[in-house]
């Protein structure tokens, strides 16, 4: 069996910027178990695959694998198969719906951007937080901590984002996902993503975790339309919408990096 693999930089306009992402187009789906060791050998962030769709309304059912389990969510492996589907298999579809474990996912291409049109997932501020946080996060000064499906916790500025320097073992220990952010200078809002549990370190440009960003910055700012960056060494910028309290908007685009084929017994 021959499967073609696409390696897409999504969030991003500079090749080796962003966050890249291995697609790979199916016509059925594979087993999980061999799809979570292709995403293994693959060893990026993640891999996405998708399958045409059964379902009326919706035109492909997709998957995401980090190097060690499957997710519900991910932004950035979403913009790439949509770039693949647009640009590269050549879609004359105005919008593309996929159908995911987080509900239909919609995006359209508009003004030399992709706009996808995710879930909005409003953290809530807790005090139930490991209390090693603060050497997780290597001394950062904590302003609040907040939670939805990831834990959420704001530092003072953007220089402590970038600074900051997590101790990955603990925090693998104690916390699975882990978002910090800040106000930014340029930008509306900063922020850094770390998944160590998930075998992804520090993830360059995270589109899921956007869906706990915008509604947060977006009440906090008192701003419906915004524009984040994402500190990681790739660095990726997202151009983002709070539409309600259910849905939330990001824009981004892609850079085509590689195509290869993956041999399989």
């Amino acid at each position: 069996m021959k499967l073609t693999l696409y390696q897409i930089d999504a969030f991003t306009d500079n090749l080796f910027g962003g966050n890249p992402a291995a697609v790979i187009p199916l016509k059925k789906w594979l087993d999980t178990e061999l799809m979570q060791k292709i995403a293994l050998e693959n060893n990026l962030s993640e891999t996405v695959f998708f399958v045409p769709s059964k379902m009326n309304g919706v035109d492909y059912d997709i998957r995401w694998f980090t190097p060690t389990l499957e997710i519900n969510l991910c932004g950035h492996a979403t913009l790439a198969s949509s770039y693949v589907i647009f640009d590269i298999l050549k879609s004359n579809k105005r919008k593309i719906v996929f159908h995911s474990q987080s509900g239909m996912l919609t995006v359209k291409k508009q003004k030399g951007k992709m706009w996808m049109d995710f879930p909005s997932w409003k953290p809530e501020r807790t005090a139930d937080y490991p209390e090693a946080l603060g050497q997780i996060l290597g001394g950062a000064e904590v302003v609040g901590v907040y939670k939805h499906r990831d834990w959420l916790v704001e530092l003072q500025n953007e220089e402590a984002v970038l600074k900051c320097e997590p101790d990955f073992t603990l925090m693998k220990k104690h916390m699975d996902k882990l978002i910090i952010t800040a106000p930014g200078k340029e930008f509306d809002f900063v922020s850094r993503f770390f998944a160590p549990a998930a075998g992804v370190s520090e993830d360059p440009v995270t589109g899921s975790a956007h869906s706990q960003l915008i509604p947060f910055w977006s009440e906090k700012l008192g701003k419906h339309k915004m524009t984040a960056r994402q500190l990681s060494a790739r660095g990726g910028t997202l151009y983002c919408e709070q539409l309600s309290k259910e849905r939330v908007l990001m824009g981004g685009t892609c850079v085509y990096y590689m195509k290869g084929t993956i041999t399989l017994p």
